[in-house]
């Protein structure tokens, strides 16, 4: 009878709790500026870094997109991060700790990673490409790869909050929010950042006449650490802020972690191995991967060479360069906002991409162009209608992807996509720098040398595009949920 009565009286404690609220609009855009952090912290580390090796700093252009690919390539980690916070709590939260302990690490680890670029610089100036100067380059290859570490603890974590204080109702909103916000935060930063390094150091005729394989003193590093050191004290705190600013109170808020039975698939948990399994486990995965794969290395290479091609081709300063990145922002912005209203219904998901990787292909050769011409205004807008056919393409491959996963392996299949692309990302970064640095070789015109990636770019969009005609979503639909039932079987056998 006391055990009747204890089971009653736990069923009216449990059955009394009022509902979790749902997320409000505010909230929302509040959870956005994370990710607005993140886009303040991609310009720091592409749009800054990068520039500095390469342009002021004469690095190679493939040690410098090396390095600093490092942090993409170190990805896998999220996997372990994200089941840490899963099965591993911090004083009583399983999400909100580890975004800031991780937010705390890589904003400074970034400023850490600029010392490093300092001595890095100072060794090739004092003895060229010595023993020295490559343990320099692999201190910050480390360096870099610490604050791919960190920016998994937090972002793995952050993308597991969103499930957990969502519902399937208003998930999308809020992942459409987000999203936005992170492109918000690339123009921010570059509006904000151009104004802090707005003191012209290394412009105009000094770059366009240095020679890139010299190893004369080309920059004085100790003015350039006077104008950019503050920068990367300043932003990166920003950054934090606005961390703590997104996430304070939500999860002990809006969480439903603790009160969901079961736990759906994330991209946290799916392995590399079991990524490439899924990815390949029929003929029409395997398109649509290879598809992605292209798509996506295709749509990055120009991460780490576009402000150095603004340095070296049209003599543009630090802070110039830095708010290339503002008409491509919204560019993106633009694009991804009004395809799902205005493209998507009209064209249907294939046709969609279809036109944002020709648009895409169209912007690179108007890239070149600018080049040839010396035209900045050319080169803003060639930005602007590469960010559009950015966003066009992005909104149209992400709903065909939807229509290309199979709702038993949801989260498996989403989550291999999305670990499959931040290793793809990675090798883009590379291979932008790779082939510069062989355009460099090859060709005595820096705009040849550069004009060499964007047009890799362009033919990789072309190659994406005959991979897209392949794809079937009806044959997908017909036995891609066999074969991937096939690939979970096998993981369970071991």
């Amino acid at each position: 009878m006391e055990t009747e009565n204890l089971n009653n009286s736990e069923f009216d404690k449990y059955s009394s709790k009022k509902p979790l609220p749902k997320i409000n609009l505010w909230t929302m855009f509040r959870l956005g500026l994370f990710q607005m952090g993140l886009g303040i912290m991609s310009l720091l580390t592409l749009g800054v870094l990068n520039r500095v090796m390469i342009d002021e700093l004469t690095v190679l252009p493939l040690l410098a997109a090396g390095a600093i690919a490092m942090h993409q390539f170190v990805s896998p980690a999220r996997i372990w991060f994200g089941q840490m916070s899963d099965g591993k709590p911090i004083f009583g939260y399983h999400r909100s700790v580890y975004v800031w302990f991780g937010a705390a690490g890589f904003t400074i680890t970034s400023f850490l990673a600029l010392q490093v670029i300092w001595q890095l610089g100072i060794s090739l100036q004092n003895s060229g490409w010595s023993g020295q100067t490559y343990v320099w380059v692999a201190i910050l290859a480390v360096a870099f790869a610490i604050y791919g570490l960190a920016l998994s603890a937090s972002s793995t974590p952050f993308a597991a909050l969103l499930v957990d204080v969502s519902d399937d109702d208003n998930r999308g909103k809020l992942i459409g929010i987000v999203w936005s916000m992170l492109m918000v935060g690339i123009v921010v930063g570059a509006i904000v950042g151009s104004r802090l390094l707005e003191t012209p150091e290394v412009c105009g005729a000094a770059i366009l006449n240095y020679n890139p394989g010299a190893t004369a003193e080309v920059a004085n590093i100790p003015r350039l650490q006077a104008t950019i050191n503050p920068v990367f004290i300043i932003m990166p705190a920003i950054v934090f802020g606005l961390c703590l600013l997104a996430t304070l109170g939500v999860e002990k808020k809006y969480s439903r972690y603790s009160s969901r039975a079961t736990i759906t698939e994330r991209e946290d948990q799916v392995t590399l191995k079991r990524a490439l399994r899924v990815l390949t486990s029929s003929r029409q995965t395997g398109i649509f991967f290879t598809f992605l794969l292209i798509l996506t290395i295709s749509l990055f290479m120009q991460d780490a060479v576009l402000e150095p091609y603004g340095g070296e081709v049209f003599g543009m300063c630090i802070s110039e360069t830095t708010k290339l990145n503002v008409p491509f922002g919204v560019g993106t912005l633009i694009g991804i906002g009004s395809t799902g209203f205005l493209l998507l219904p009209r064209l249907g998901k294939k046709n969609t991409t279809k036109f944002g990787c020709m648009g895409a292909a169209v912007s690179f050769g108007l890239i070149i162009l600018s080049g040839f011409t010396a035209n900045a205004g050319l080169l803003k807008g060639s930005l602007l209608f590469f960010g559009l056919s950015s966003g066009v393409l992005t909104a149209g491959a992400t709903s065909l992807m939807l229509d290309l996963t199979a709702a038993e392996t949801a989260g498996t299949f989403i989550g291999a996509w999305g670990l499959a692309q931040a290793i793809a990302r990675g090798l883009a970064t590379v291979l932008g720098g790779a082939v510069l640095n062989l355009g460099k070789l090859i060709f005595t015109v820096p705009v040849l040398a550069y004009g060499t990636v964007f047009a890799m770019q362009a033919i990789g969009m072309i190659v994406a595009i005959w991979f897209l005609r392949r794809v079937n979503i009806r044959e997908f639909q017909a036995n891609a949920k066999a074969a991937i039932a096939t690939v979970m079987e096998g993981d369970l056998d071991g």
